[in-house]
This record gives structure tokens, sequence and C-alpha cells, in this order.
């Protein structure tokens, strides 16, 4: 196992069996994202973009809450409204460098995940929460519309329901997330890393670099028209057509065996 941690830390980092766990490590204050902990953030998935050994990385939370969105302690000691957008557009790449990411990205969602935290559910490529794990975008309660992750949630569930939560900002619960399509699965607390971990083993045995071109495919053909979608997946897949795995993958398929990898 190679670690980069320490309990001071605001995020901690584990790289294991082709898994990267970045653990969200500020409990006392339900894991808000800071700016300290949006930088190193950003810093680890730049260094897990270029390492050929990690296959699949999850985010998860120390304590009791997932992520509680930002520090709003924070904030408030900001000197103007420029490092007000100057956080917000930074936490706003960081959700962006997920997609960006070869590898999938899942959510090990432990508790409560609110307004920001919400938004990192659902940016995450998949997502996996405990049975009593909640979700809101409650921003409107404090007078603050959930803009920002307004653009995450609107994209993943319908927009009935997004604009439900954002203009009521009350709380689902999980079974209610799920049924809605802001997670992939739910599982009682004590079963929650073990699920995970079984959800990144099935995605470390498929190909990386089919994973990877699926990934990009995947979110640059929901941008697009269904004709410049179309013409972006043929290209697409044709290319993978004609890559390693997928030509052993196919042969394996045609001789009745399993592919080597």
């Amino acid at each position: 196992m190679e670690l980069a941690s320490s309990p001071a830390e605001p995020l901690l980092e584990a790289r294991q069996d082709g898994i990267a766990t970045l653990t969200l490590n500020r409990p006392r204050q339900y894991n808000a994202l800071s700016g300290a902990l949006l930088e190193r953030l950003h810093a680890a998935l730049d260094s897990i973009a270029d390492d050929r050994q990690v296959r699949v990385v999850v985010i998860a939370a120390a304590g009791s809450a997932f992520c509680a969105g930002h520090d709003l302690k924070e904030m408030r000691s900001f000197a103007s409204h420029a490092e007000v957008e100057t956080l917000f557009a930074r936490c706003g790449a960081f959700m962006q460098k997920l997609v960006a990411l070869p590898q999938p990205v899942i959510a090990q969602v432990n508790g409560l995940a609110t307004a920001a935290g919400c938004q990192l559910v659902a940016q995450c490529d998949l997502a996996v929460a405990s049975a009593d794990a909640r979700f809101a975008v409650s921003g409107v309660n404090l007078g603050l519309f959930c803009s920002t992750p307004a653009v995450a949630l609107s994209r993943n569930i319908g927009r009935k329901r997004a604009a439900e939560m954002l203009m009521t900002g009350e709380f689902i619960d999980a079974e209610t997330a799920l049924d809605w399509g802001l997670l992939n699965r739910v599982c009682p607390p004590d079963r929650l890393a073990e699920s995970v971990h079984d959800l990144a083993r099935h995605l470390i045995a498929k190909p990386p670099e089919t994973l990877a071109l699926g990934k990009a495919l995947f979110y640059r053909q929901l941008e697009a028209s269904l004709a410049a979608a179309y013409e972006d997946a043929t290209r697409t897949i044709a290319c993978n057509f004609a890559q390693p795995a997928a030509t052993e993958g196919i042969a394996a398929f045609l001789e009745k065996r399993p592919p080597r990898r």
C-alpha cells in the first residue's frame, strides 16, 4: 500500500490493488470543502491521472458525514467577492477534473451529503451509499441557491426532481436517491466499503483503455446534439474496434475462451 497522509491533513490518500482511495478528512467540519481540501483534491487527481497502476478511484469520507458542502465559516472570512468567486471556480474545476479523469470514480457515501457534497456525489461516475445516508441541496434555506450543485444534479436526475430539491432544500433518503438516479447502489452501513470494493473489482476486470475511451465518449455525447453524438460515437467505436483489448476480446468470444489480459 502506498500512503501519503497524516491525521492532520484534510485529505488522506491510499493506493492499493489498483484502487486509489481519497478520504475527505475534516470530520469535525463534516468534511466541508475548504480551500485547502480542494487544493489537495486537485493535486491528487493530477497525480492519479498519470498513474497507470490506478484503475479505479474511490472518494470516501472520515467521520459520520460524507460532505456538508462548502466551508461557510471560511467563506465568511473572505475579504472580497473575488475570493468567493475564485473558490467556487476552483470547486467547479475539480468537478470537471473528475469527468476528465480516465479512471472511473466511485463516491462512497457514508452519511450526510449536502450542497456541494451532494454535487460531489452527482459528479462522480458511480455512487454507492449507506442506507442511512441523506441528500439535500439545502442552500435555499439560507438564502443561497445551490447554483453550482444544480449543474451536476440536473445532469443526473430528472428535471422536475432536481428543481424540487433545489427549490425546497428538503432532504431525500438513500432509497429515494437510488430511485431518482443519484445513486447506483444502497447497502447496509456495515457493508459500505465492501460494496464499493466489489464494484471497483468489477471495473478493474475491464480493459482500462476501453473504460477510459468509453468514459470520455459518454460525457461528450451527453452535451451534443443527437446527430453529433452518433457521429462521435461512430468514430469512437471504430477506433475502439482496432484496439488490442477489443481484438483479443472478440477473438476470445468467438473461440469460446476467456480473454487474455
